[in-house]
């Protein structure tokens, strides 16, 4: 199946310029979503070291995180903005294109040493991952790698970002970001 066309993309949201690319037609197509969440284990399923847990950023890294999570028996972790999660949390701050932003996931849910794999539906700038592996760190668990649905390329350097950085970065579908 070709998940590329289950990408719809819209102009000019949630402003003008921007390109959003929806998941949402990739979602409610049954054999699309089981086919990218397959691609995305049989990834993981291959490496040569045990995943123990999953980092995934709120709502989208959700919706791949939690399957993967299940199929590849590892621990799924919430990453969200603060003041929603109950227990001690550990944060980080971040860059966006218009200011900072902060994320956090409780402080007891990666034990040292452990392999984590940080998700999200879509790379683009890179902050969001970064920080959510800076998160991993600060909990002193070790980043295996960064794992996408998307990733857009082209000037916004989300890859160049994570891997400057030191992390290993692996997606299912590269989109040429349309200026």
């Amino acid at each position: 199946m070709d998940l590329y066309k289950k990408i719809r993309n819209v102009p000019d949201f949630p402003v003008d310029g921007i390109q959003f690319k929806d998941i949402t037609t990739l979602c409610q197509d049954a054999e699309a979503f089981k086919d990218s969440i397959d691609i995305m284990t049989n990834h993981y399923k291959s490496m040569d070291v045990k995943i123990d847990k999953i980092v995934a950023m709120e709502a989208r890294g959700y919706v791949f995180a939690a399957p993967l999570a299940y199929l590849i028996n590892a621990g799924f972790i919430l990453v969200r903005k603060p003041g929603k999660l109950p227990a001690e949390v550990v944060t980080c701050e971040y860059d966006k294109e218009y200011g900072k932003d902060t994320i956090c996931c409780h402080k007891d849910a990666i034990e040292p040493g452990e392999n984590v794999l940080v998700i999200d539906d879509l790379l683009a700038t890179g902050g969001t991952a970064l920080a959510a592996a800076k998160l991993v760190e600060k909990l002193r668990g070790k980043v295996v790698e960064c794992g996408f649905l998307i990733e857009l390329t082209g000037s916004l350097n989300g890859r160049e970002v994570l891997e400057k950085a030191g992390y290993k970065v692996w997606s299912i579908l590269k989109m040429e970001v349309e200026e």
